[in-house]
């Protein structure tokens, strides 16, 4: 029976959470609100609370699960990507309490966490399928064999989803983190009252540079005509800029799905918690006869839990990480 303690300090989460046997016992999060004060995650402001967080939300974790610290067999982290600082505080206390207690240290991919966040509940994924990840940096189109091998198919080239939906709230006037106001906005809105223009890319390839200029620019030249645009027709605005992202990510998905001949179809990381895309993927499920796996929604956003439970796997696997290693925040899938 392997005891595992997941740390996650990617970005603007402090979170922490064991694992035992692969069972994902609890998910502890705390979160950062001082960033909406700024429309964006501060670096040297998410780093300063994570240092605050660190030590309360692991106590918090392993009280709840009521495990000694000595009844550990290994401390999970996240390596990479993320932000250097907030990396370093998670990185470099999980590797002191695990030279303290003996045991291994487990470092894991943030990306890679997200996908495997598939794992904690069920039903499970049976391999190959392919997952569409989803967060505010980065967009991936995944094709997963085993939990330790991995073909990236797709990715966006510039800006990720997120991104694209962050940079339009904050262009309708909306707080930050964005995505999730579009989305309480787009449901009482009219998809398709307006039409903004995509960059469509190469192969399985994203662009979304291309829309938020797109956004930019409309929004411009219609505020001209009428200051009170943004505000007379705020609903419709979100649903139209909802509806167009979700078509690019859908638009690459099938086409995936299609080309590897593979009908197991899953999303994964922050915004796989959009109530709309979760819809869509229902709907192509029907018309592809897909069988479609989507986390819990904790799960979803970063979280300590997938980090755990991919320390899980790479345990068994004894895939150890070594105390001189460095976080890395552009580390390569």
């Amino acid at each position: 029976m392997a005891i595992v303690l997941g740390i996650e300090s990617s970005c603007d989460e402090t979170a922490a959470s064991v694992c035992i046997s692969g069972q994902v016992i609890n998910n502890k999060i705390a979160s950062q609100s001082i960033h909406s004060n700024y429309g964006g995650v501060v670096p040297e402001l998410a780093s300063r609370d994570h240092h605050k967080n660190i030590v309360p939300i692991v106590h918090e974790a392993l009280n709840d699960a009521e495990i000694n610290t000595k009844d550990l067999d290994a401390i999970a982290y996240t390596r990479g990507p993320g932000l250097l600082g907030s990396l370093l505080v998670g990185s470099s206390f999980a590797k002191a309490m695990a030279a303290s207690l003996s045991i291994p240290i487990i470092p894991v991919h943030h990306m890679k966490a997200h996908i495997l966040a598939h794992f904690i509940d069920e039903p499970k994924p049976p391999f190959p399928f392919i997952c569409l990840t989803v967060s505010g940096g980065h967009t991936q189109i995944v094709k997963v064999d085993s939990p330790m091998d991995y073909t990236m198919l797709g990715q966006t080239l510039d800006d990720a989803v997120g991104e694209a939906f962050d940079k339009a709230a904050n262009l309708l006037g909306l707080s930050y983190p964005g995505g999730a106001v579009i989305d309480k906005l787009a449901a009482e809105g009219n998809p398709h009252a307006f039409q903004f223009s995509t960059t469509e890319m190469q192969h399985l390839n994203y662009s979304f540079s291309g829309i938020k200029t797109s956004i930019l620019h409309f929004l411009r030249k219609e505020r001209k005509k009428n200051k009170l645009f943004i505000k007379d027709n705020l609903n419709d605005l979100a649903a139209s800029i909802q509806r167009s992202l979700i078509d690019m990510l859908m638009n690459k998905l099938v086409k995936a799905a299609t080309s590897q001949k593979i009908n197991q179809v899953a999303i994964a990381g922050g915004v796989s918690a959009n109530s709309e895309l979760r819809k869509r993927l229902k709907v192509l499920a029907q018309e592809n006869q897909w069988t479609t796996y989507i986390p819990n929604v904790q799960y979803c956003t970063d979280n300590a839990g997938m980090v755990s439970m991919s320390g899980h796997i790479l345990y068994e696997k004894e895939q150890f990480g070594a105390l001189d290693e460095n976080p890395l925040p552009r580390m390569s899938f």
